[in-house]
């Protein structure tokens, strides 16, 4: 996959401010309130940064936590993990495999077969419709 690489006052101008706050910052929505919570249409939900597809909706469950949850990404190239120990805690970030951009975090706390949690910011994904085209943002 061919990353996309943008300098920080480019992403400015191409993000609002809270995607640039979450998604460039490593900043974190507050729970119960994204448009996410409780959706189950079809498709794909893609990097609101780059247009990356990350998770098929079929993997999407509802956790209870305040952030959409998934089980398992579209490829094993969709995402990277990067140890995280802010805030005295030791997580692991999850961000977009195309352009790094923060999504959320990963828990072992999952349902089957994964056993996984991705809880990701909705503000950090967009939801394409089945049959949708993607379309990934160029430099």
């Amino acid at each position: 996959m061919d990353k996309l690489r943008l300098s920080e006052d480019e992403w400015r101008r191409r993000l609002t401010a809270e995607e640039y706050r979450v998604l460039r910052q490593h900043g974190t929505e507050a729970p119960w309130s994204g448009c996410f919570l409780g959706t189950s249409e079809p498709g794909t939900y893609v990097c609101a940064a780059c247009g990356n597809p990350l998770f098929p909706s079929g993997e999407k469950f509802e956790s209870g936590t305040g952030w959409p949850s998934f089980t398992r990404p579209v490829s094993g190239e969709a995402l990277t993990e990067v140890e995280d120990r802010s805030y005295g805690m030791v997580r692991t970030e999850v961000r977009c495999g195309r352009c790094d951009s923060h999504l959320g975090h990963v828990f072992p706390d999952g349902p089957p077969p994964t056993g996984l949690r991705y809880c990701i910011n909705s503000v950090a994904v967009r939801h394409l419709a089945e049959g949708e085209p993607v379309r990934l943002v160029e430099a």
